[in-house]
């Protein structure tokens, strides 16, 4: 008797895991692009040369861009970028406003509320001033003191590094469309920092800009795509697609295209 019980009672149990199984994939936001036809991407357009917005013509171009675009292809879907800012990246994907991000720093703060994909590439974090100020700052300590500001970008990993890294500095925080590196161009502030890959571009668009030549680069941080945390149907088909286009040298290519450094 106690044998057809425990029988019964792994039947049933195999029945619930495979009902919940299906419902998952029903719910998926796999199965809203497929039935859809259309891949939402939310993207902030700010941040070169992953994503970059022309005023102009509404369009996107970039690092991001180029990935998502290949997702959707590969999907047999189109691509449709949302428009967001870096204070609503996580709440956008976990409200549903979109399926999906383009790269963003993995930090525990947004795993707390979104998943994230396996990473594609790693950036640093470097600190930039204007050039004629190059002589007053040559590495971390020099930006660590009380007459001295600090910008950062409300929402992004910098906005807390930059009260992790400079306690004793002022911290000018702003919030999109205006940008901390503006701050430091306009005066308003002596320092800003960001990711390597953005501090080169930065530099070759703006003369005035350089970068601070620091002992090393703080904060190592890998990077990857924003996606809904329970939705662990679409992460699988995501990461199992990252996977592949490392092996076949896609993330490599446009790495070159796009001069990124790791």
């Amino acid at each position: 008797m106690m044998k057809l019980i425990k029988t019964v009672a792994a039947v049933l149990g195999l029945v619930a895991m495979t009902g919940t199984a299906a419902q998952a994939h029903e719910t998926s936001a796999l199965k809203d692009i497929l039935d859809s036809g259309t891949l939402k991407v939310g993207t902030t357009g700010d941040w070169n040369p992953m994503t970059m917005k022309d005023v102009a013509t509404n369009g996107y171009t970039g690092y991001d861009i180029d990935v998502m675009t290949e997702l959707a292809k590969d999907l047999g879907v189109e691509v449709e970028f949302v428009p967001t800012d870096w204070k609503t990246l996580v709440s956008g994907v976990t409200s549903g406003k979109y399926h999906i991000t383009g790269s963003a720093s993995i930090s525990p703060a947004r795993a707390k509320a979104a998943g994230y994909s396996s990473s594609y590439f790693s950036l640093a974090t470097v600190p930039l001033v204007l050039a004629k100020n190059a002589d007053k700052f040559k590495d971390w300590d020099d930006l660590n003191k009380a007459g001295v500001t600090v910008a950062a970008t409300l929402g992004t990993t910098q906005e807390q590094q930059v009260k992790d890294f400079f306690p004793d500095a002022r911290h000018q925080i702003v919030e999109a469309p205006a940008r901390d590196f503006q701050e430091v161009l306009s005066g308003r502030a002596d320092a800003h920092i960001t990711s390597n890959v953005e501090a080169s571009k930065l530099i070759e668009k703006y003369s005035q800009m350089r970068v601070v030549p620091v002992s090393a680069p703080k904060a190592p941080t890998p990077v990857a795509m924003l996606l809904p945390q329970a939705d662990q149907v679409w992460i699988n088909y995501v990461n199992t697609w990252i996977t592949l286009k490392q092996e076949r040298g896609f993330f490599d290519e446009l790495g070159r295209k796009w001069k990124l450094s790791n």
